[in-house]
């Protein structure tokens, strides 16, 4: 079955970096799947911020994050990373690494009930 796991939370300050890793098991890779990444703010429901397609790389970001964070992938090693950069006070949270297959939908994050398959969670702290 699918696993996932992340890692790369930790504390950062006001304006800087992290990059997220999640490493998924069990992936059949002659399908397509989509990926994405979660957050969830202290007190909030998760929201979708961005996806990457497995096979072709295509790549989806909610208007929040476009210029600070951008996803990637290696596919030969199964993994996805999110780059997350000038990161500010809004950002801290669990962050989700969650997979699904690919459709329009799904793509587009718009329902979790699409994506099937969840890490663990990881967060992310960012101190002034």
């Amino acid at each position: 079955q699918v696993q996932l796991v992340e890692s790369g939370g930790g504390l950062v300050e006001t304006g800087g970096s992290l990059r997220l890793s999640c490493v998924g098991s069990g992936v059949a890779r002659t399908e397509d799947y989509v990926i994405g990444w979660f957050h969830q703010a202290p007190g909030k429901g998760r929201v979708g911020i961005s996806s990457i397609s497995t096979k072709e790389g295509r790549v989806y970001a909610r208007e929040s994050v476009k210029g600070r964070f951008t996803i990637s992938r290696d596919a030969a090693k199964d993994t996805v990373f999110l780059q997350m950069d000038k990161l500010t006070p809004e950002d801290p949270g669990t962050y989700y690494c969650a997979s699904g297959f690919l459709t329009i939908r799904s793509f587009a994050m718009r329902r979790e009930t699409d994506f099937p398959y969840w890490g663990q969670g990881i967060q992310v702290t960012v101190s002034s």
